[in-house]
């Protein structure tokens, strides 16, 4: 395994588009919780952002070994997709952050 992040982008294989809000959200959604002020909270090893100029859901790399059911049913979903996978290089401040 990479100890890099994986963005999935809207972007299939086949170049086809598919619509990166929608999904996104959706997956995102999926996985938040809520804490106890009433507000949404993003699964720390899965997040909306923008790589490269481009809306992606970053996966961190180590989501697979700390919670293998959460990575398996993001990945199998961008490989039934046919999503396109590629690393998030951002380091420092910029790069997902593992919780302590």
């Amino acid at each position: 395994m990479s100890e890099e992040n994986q963005g999935l982008t809207r972007m299939m294989e086949s170049d086809d588009n598919f619509e990166p809000t929608v999904w996104i959200e959706n997956l995102v959604s999926i996985l938040a919780s809520f804490l106890a002020d009433p507000r949404l909270r993003y699964s720390q090893g899965v997040q909306p952002n923008v790589v490269d100029g481009e809306i992606c859901l970053v996966v961190a790399a180590w989501l697979e070994s700390t919670d293998r059911a959460t990575y398996d049913h993001v990945m199998e979903f961008a490989q039934s997709n046919q999503l396109k996978t590629k690393l998030d290089r951002r380091t420092g401040e910029r790069a997902m952050q593992k919780p302590a």
